[in-house]
């Protein structure tokens, strides 16, 4: 496996990490996760960093029994989608049971690593 970085991506999970999580607003105000660098709405390569809203809501969720081999010690979890103002973020959730969840519930964001390579992950916690 390679240590490289994800140019924007690790970008963002370090300021997930350090508690100043950031999206990617366009000159129209849409919003987007890095490591995008040119508003497709647009063509515009103005996109500024802007501070991702606190808590984000739960858009859709499934729970995930049989995962691939970079998951494969983590399964069963819980994958959720959220919506955090203008972006959607995909993560796992923590710290609650798939039969728990409610659609619309709030969730705040974080950083956790998985158990099957100690990578970093985004997971999402109940609010």
């Amino acid at each position: 496996m390679s240590d490289a970085r994800h140019a924007g991506f690790d970008d963002f999970l370090d300021a997930l990490e350090e508690g100043e999580p950031y999206y990617l607003e366009g000159t129209e105000g849409d919003g987007y996760l890095p490591p995008r660098r040119i508003d497709p709405a647009t063509g515009s390569q103005e996109l500024t960093e802007e501070p991702l809203p606190d808590t984000g809501e739960v858009l859709t969720y499934t729970q995930t029994h049989v995962a691939s081999p970079e998951f494969a010690d983590d399964a069963p979890f819980v994958v959720v989608v959220a919506e955090f103002g203008p972006v959607q973020i995909t993560g796992q959730l923590r710290e609650q049971e798939a039969d728990e969840i409610e659609m619309g519930q709030e969730v705040e964001i974080g950083i956790d690593h998985t158990e099957t390579h100690d990578k970093r992950v985004v997971v999402f916690t109940p609010a």
